[in-house]
């Protein structure tokens, strides 16, 4: 029996969205930059993807949505997009649990000058708006804070965010690659100016996803060239991934009212199941959480014996797809840096694991996990009282 436990790392391509990519290979093959009618029909497929990717996400005109190569690529086009209209070095703030797609950049800003806050984060991961509140500057141009944690699962406030920034004239980002599709999203209603999403956690092909950027506001291109993509991401656009992108959020859409609420009730039959194990701990809000995700860190961890990435490993001997939140550089094992945000130890960071769930995951799967995990864990605390034992004699 095999089970693939790890939908916020990857989802398998639909059915229709391979069949929307096949179509667009065989028969509109055409540049969409090109006038005559082989160019046409591939614009017609690209501008039916971008209404389809609006839709879902309730955007105002088809045209606020840029296609990228992915979360990544949206996320630098938004924070380094914001960051290039100013001659000199302004003032940013980011949550200190955002992924790497938007940390980095940032990172890369800082060496250049400009001035980081890092908002802190509650034991749950949970942004505190009024600590956003006080990090406002007359020099702040731009807020991002990620939508769903990767890692952890939390959901952000990102609606009472977004206001707090607008308040003092501030644009707001965040990236929703983890959300979309999983929790309906009105980027209206949440008064956000840039949204990230990608095709791949719907469904869709790898190498697809946009950014939404909402009217009146103005990026500067990362790319330049022949202007597509509304002027901001030059180049001949690939319309068969886009294609597989468009049907992807079309039936993400239709699916969410009765597979966001089944994906819940497994989530909490799966942290049911677990609840009694000694060596888990819960991490991440239990509440305010993606619907899909199931995360832990282990007691006692310490990057030998016990550790997340060992964990991987021997549920992948059982067939088991599930992910660790620590890093891995050189052969050094580094504690998760989301773990560390949210007031965890080095030893406890190092045993982040994540099971989510998806599409094709079924209550038997669930079950099955939770009676494997239990049985490796306990094989990994007699292997340490083991050593422990052998180490006191």
């Amino acid at each position: 029996m095999q089970i693939y436990l790890d939908y916020s790392a990857t989802t398998p391509t639909s059915p229709e969205a391979l069949a929307a990519m096949q179509a667009a290979l065989n028969q509109q093959w055409g540049n969409p930059s090109s006038l005559h009618m082989w160019g046409q029909r591939a614009a017609t497929i690209l501008e039916t993807a971008r209404m389809q990717v609006a839709d879902l996400i309730h955007a105002p005109t088809p045209e606020s949505i840029v296609f990228t190569s992915g979360g990544t690529e949206a996320d630098n086009m938004a924070i380094m997009g914001v960051a290039r209209q100013y001659r000199h070095p302004q003032h940013l703030i980011i949550s200190s649990v955002e992924h790497s797609a938007v940390a980095e950049p940032v990172k890369l800003l800082e060496q250049w000058g400009w001035q980081v806050t890092r908002l802190p984060v509650d034991n749950k991961g949970r942004v505190n708006p009024l600590d956003l509140q006080a990090a406002l500057q007359d020099n702040t141009v731009l807020v991002s804070v990620i939508y769903g944690q990767s890692e952890v699962g939390t959901v952000q406030p990102i609606e009472e965010l977004a206001k707090i920034t607008h308040g003092s004239g501030v644009l707001f980002h965040t990236d929703a690659v983890q959300a979309i599709g999983r929790l309906p999203i009105d980027v209206q209603k949440m008064h956000v100016d840039l949204l990230t999403v990608s095709s791949h956690k719907i469904y869709g092909p790898q190498g697809a996803g946009a950014l939404y950027i909402s009217p009146g506001v103005e990026l500067l291109p990362l790319m330049v060239g022949g202007g597509q993509e509304m002027g901001l991401r030059s180049g001949t656009q690939a319309i068969s991934v886009i294609a597989g992108f468009g049907m992807a959020a079309e039936l993400a859409l239709q699916e969410m009212p009765t597979e966001t609420q089944r994906l819940i009730e497994l989530r909490d039959s799966l942290f049911c199941q677990l609840a009694n194990v000694s060596n888990l701990i819960p991490t991440g809000d239990l509440i305010q959480r993606l619907p899909h995700h199931v995360s832990f860190c282990l007691k006692n961890a310490d990057g030998e014996i016990l550790s997340g990435r060992s964990i991987v490993r021997q549920m992948n001997l059982a067939g088991i797809g599930i992910s660790a939140g620590a890093a891995c550089s050189s052969g050094k094992l580094s504690p998760s840096g989301v773990l560390m945000a949210m007031g965890y130890e080095d030893k406890t960071a190092l045993g982040a694991i994540r099971l989510t769930m998806g599409r094709c995951t079924k209550q038997a799967d669930v079950d099955w996990a939770a009676i494997v995990l239990i049985q490796i864990i306990e094989r990994f605390k007699g292997m340490k009282l083991s050593v422990a034992s052998s180490q006191v004699s």
